[in-house]
């Protein structure tokens, strides 16, 4: 609980307890107005301070001033204890909107890790100096060391390296870049050194977008209004100009009592304060965050699980949403059948010491000891794979331009995943398929999210065209577009959703999901593997990455707006009568206080029974 919710807690209790004080028995009058005012103002004051301050700015016919309003009238009226608890009530209703609602944190420290702190850069003698990424212009020579963040984005112009991509793309395979490849920056180099040539400015690359992205997007997220100041700015004025005229038209025109019409107008404006609703809708929400809760599904607001029930097109990321993130040998495909554990054998023999992610995929692959005396003239070719000397043979394992490079005349790659070729003393022995495993409850997902009404279902990804089209053919999604950065993400983002008549979800889990995130009307991040800034940027977090909570989530929102639309029916419905009863002057200021009272009760008992949904959602 945050400093300032404490802080209105221990408001709310001393309230309570001051306004208990006022039923002793036997108090004097005195005392009781006394127990009664400042048991008022600690929980009130704030409400009374808006009101007043709305007053000048023209904008007060809000639930401030009807909650003013309505306590001071009952003040007027010598009604002490009832002006105490309706603006005690009003109070308890405000906390648990704000409880349920949050502050979500508006910077994403963890993302500002990809900013760069300086570029290398190379003079006409070949000197280096560090200098900050905004003043180095186009064109300019820099040099990224081994570890190193690239500052700008550019063009290689000498050196071989492999590049940690996953803070720009989220795919977890280094990229290997040599002369004349493209590099983006945010990208970490991982081994070789590289010598670069500007190809933008930094306020104009990809790092910088992403960070600008990220912080400025939410300005095209309207923020929801709550319901009872939308509630109140039609409510509120209609209640006053009816007390108004229940004052002075029977006096004025008809000759009836000044006292006693006032007296049922300023009871007509008690009775008139929505207790019920501000208590049970904020309540209402926050059960069903609760319950939502309860099943690994961290909902940040109400405001975002009111949405949610309206989304109709749900947006992937692929790997670590849709995928495990853990790449695997998906197939072992050699030229003469029954040479499949050769194949796997000699290729965990070459890539016994290699670091990279493929190879530590086909070592787990073969499950074995290796031997590293079998091992001589062990090599690496940048950006093409590895070459050795197993048992006096010469094994060469890699992408396609190493097989072009041994002159081995090689199969078509496989259409699905990355494909690594074995060759043994220039004969191509076949090739092994590594690729990253799709989640078991993929399919399951995406069929639960057309159960509940999401109508679209969508796949953006950095990853290849082939890989994309695999994932999405298998699991069931509709349509996906691949090789996308995170700023063509936000941009695929904006066009469907001027395709789409509802809301528009994006559920993904890195850093470079993140500005697609804060610009999604829903975003949702996966929690267990997913970075800081993809949970701090996301207004929904699955704690355990199962998609298929993703459903879950969308079922809980629509039953809570369901009891939410039950309760403002029964509350609007119930103190429409009680108002009618309060006026004409059938019921007196209890009965009024009692059924109004009732009805909260009743509206808070079916507000939680959001908690208690089916486990089977």
């Amino acid at each position: 609980m945050e400093k300032q919710e404490k802080s209105v807690l221990v408001q709310i209790l001393i309230s309570g307890f001051l306004l208990g004080l006022s039923f002793i028995p036997h108090l004097p009058t005195w005392g009781v107005i006394s127990f009664c005012t400042v048991a008022y103002l600690v929980c009130g004051w704030e409400v009374l301070f808006n009101a007043f301050k709305n007053v000048f700015k023209g904008h007060f016919l809000d639930e401030n001033f009807l909650m003013t309003i309505a306590t001071l009238g009952a003040f007027a009226i010598r009604q002490y204890p009832e002006a105490a608890a309706v603006m005690l009530f009003f109070q308890i209703g405000e906390f648990f909107q704000e409880m349920a609602v949050g502050k979500s944190r508006a910077s994403i420290a963890s993302l500002m890790d990809i900013r760069p702190d300086y570029a290398n850069v190379e003079d006409s003698a070949g000197n280096l100096s560090r200098q900050d990424p905004a003043s180095v212009p186009v064109g300019t020579i820099i040099t990224v060391l081994p570890g190193e963040r690239i500052p700008i984005d550019g063009t290689v112009i000498s050196g071989h390296s492999s590049l940690d991509t996953a803070a720009l793309t989220g795919e977890s395979i280094p990229k290997d870049v040599t002369a004349g490849d493209n590099v983006f920056g945010g990208s970490v180099n991982l081994n070789g050194l590289l010598r670069i040539k500007t190809s933008t400015l930094y306020a104009e690359s990809t790092v910088a977008r992403i960070l600008e992205l990220v912080q400025n997007t939410d300005s095209n997220k309207a923020r929801r209004e709550k319901f009872i100041s939308r509630f109140a700015r039609y409510y509120t004025p209609a209640v006053v100009i009816i007390a108004l005229l229940l004052a002075i038209v029977p006096p004025l025109f008809f000759g009836a009592d000044w006292h006693q019409w006032i007296y049922r107008a300023l009871v007509f404006l008690v009775v008139s304060c929505p207790c019920a609703l501000v208590v049970s809708i904020p309540l209402t929400f926050f059960a069903g965050i609760g319950c939502a809760s309860k099943r690994g599904i961290l909902i940040k607001g109400a405001q975002y699980l009111e949405t949610l029930a309206t989304v109709r097109t749900l947006v992937f990321d692929k790997t670590g949403t849709l995928t495990k993130g853990e790449f695997a040998v998906q197939g072992i495909y050699p030229i003469n059948p029954g040479e499949e554990d050769l194949l796997i054998e000699l290729a965990a023999l070459t890539e016994m010491y290699s670091t990279h992610p493929l190879a530590a995929s086909i070592r787990e692959a073969y499950g074995k000891d290796l031997d590293p005396n079998r091992i001589k003239d062990l090599r690496t070719i940048d950006g093409e794979g590895v070459s050795a000397l197993i048992d006096n043979r010469l094994i060469y394992v890699g992408n396609k331009k190493l097989m072009h490079r041994a002159a081995v005349e090689f199969f078509h790659e496989h259409p699905v995943g990355i494909s690594v070729h074995v060759s043994i003393d220039t004969h191509y022995l076949g090739y092994i398929v590594v690729a990253d495993r799709i989640k078991d409850e993929a399919a399951q997902a995406i069929e639960e999210l057309h159960k509940v009404g999401v109508s679209d279902t969508v796949i953006l990804t950095g990853d290849h065209e082939n890989i994309a089209h695999a994932v999405a053919r298998e699991i069931g999604v509709d349509s996906y577009y691949a090789d996308l950065l995170p700023h063509e993400k936000v941009q695929k983002m904006e066009e469907l959703r001027s395709k789409t008549s509802g809301k528009i979800a994006f559920a993904g889990d890195g850093i470079n999901d993140a500005p697609v995130l804060k610009s999604a009307d829903v975003g949702i991040a996966m929690g267990a593997i997913g970075s800081d800034a993809a949970i701090e940027a996301a207004d929904i977090v699955i704690m355990d990455d199962n998609p298929v909570k993703i459903a879950s989530a969308i079922r809980i929102s629509k039953r809570t707006l369901r009891i939410v639309k039950q309760n403002i029916a029964l509350c609007l419905g119930i103190k429409f009568c009680v108002l009618i009863l309060g006026a004409t002057g059938i019921i007196n200021m209890w009965l009024a206080v009692f059924a109004d009272v009732g009805v909260t009760v009743l509206a808070v008992l079916n507000a939680i029974r959001t908690m208690y949904l089916k486990k089977t959602i």
